[in-house]
């Protein structure tokens, strides 16, 4: 039986810039990023609440600022992703698995998104 944590995953909106995502489903938006910047997969990450015990919004805002300096340099999109009243700051940015959970290790995350061009929207644990 899955978790309640695991469910509230499951059934959070994802978005970021242009990218809206579901898991399990298709996100042609992401799709068309991932073509805009010549990408073959995305990820989908916050920096909020680590280990998904709610901080504080001054230390989630600067954890999110960190996040964004970790990303210099390469494409971002930002927006909230969550289900009613956990919401997060999120970052949609080109990259894989390997970038997903070197994230999740740096910003103490428990779990990314991960985007595929034609592909389910997957949620990968870190």
């Amino acid at each position: 039986m899955p978790s309640a944590m695991d469910r509230g995953y499951r059934i959070s909106r994802y978005a970021a810039g242009p990218v809206a995502a579901r898991i399990g489903e298709p996100s042609p938006s992401a799709d068309a990023w991932m073509a805009e910047h010549r990408a073959a997969s995305l990820i989908l990450i916050t920096a909020w609440n680590p280990m998904s015990r709610p901080m504080p919004r001054r230390w989630n805002e600067e954890a999110h600022r960190r996040l964004l300096r970790a990303l210099k340099g390469r494409p971002v999109a930002e927006g909230w992703s969550g289900n009613g009243p956990w919401q997060e700051w999120t970052i949609a940015t080109p990259g894989g698995v390997r970038l997903g959970r070197r994230l999740c290790r740096i910003f103490r995350q428990r779990a990314f998104v991960l985007l595929r061009r034609n592909r389910r929207t997957l949620l990968v644990y870190s």
